[in-house]
């Protein structure tokens, strides 16, 4: 607890610094390029899987190290690993690698709920479709 008169007084400044740069020009103002920009169409999409694959791996994740753990094949490691990087890679890149980012995501989802269809591998379903509409609407857009 502060006793009002007997705390520093704060200095609240209006206004913003501006970081300059060696020519004098403000380090902020200069467009960043159309390739390096995230799409708005599809930027809901590709958060949204993401949302959704990680949910899933850690249910995977929670599967593999319970009292009563699924098996440890390929398909159930690749689904305890992949899904929330390759998304968040899909998310978080520049436009030109999130093309390639979510096409791949969507193959490890496949490949992974081929494998697990059987214990785990329908957790990851939202996040395939959620993820295939992303892609599309990735693609679709051109800069």
């Amino acid at each position: 607890m502060t006793i009002p008169g007997h705390s520093p007084h704060r200095i609240y400044r209006t206004g913003s610094a501006k970081v300059l740069s060696r020519s004098g020009t403000p380090a902020g103002d200069t467009p960043a390029p159309a390739a390096e920009l995230p799409t708005a169409g599809s930027l809901p999409w590709r958060r949204g899987a993401l949302l959704l694959a990680a949910a899933a791996q850690l249910i995977t994740i929670g599967a593999l190290e319970s009292a009563d753990p699924i098996p440890a094949t390929w398909a159930a490691l690749l689904l305890a690993i992949a899904p929330a990087p390759l998304a968040a890679l899909a998310v978080f890149a520049p436009v030109p690698i999130a093309r390639l980012a979510a096409p791949l995501t969507a193959a490890v989802l496949v490949a992974g709920i081929a494998g697990q269809v059987t214990h785990t591998g329908l957790f990851f379903v939202p996040a395939l479709v959620v993820m295939a509409v992303a892609a599309l609407k990735l693609w679709r857009e051109t800069a």
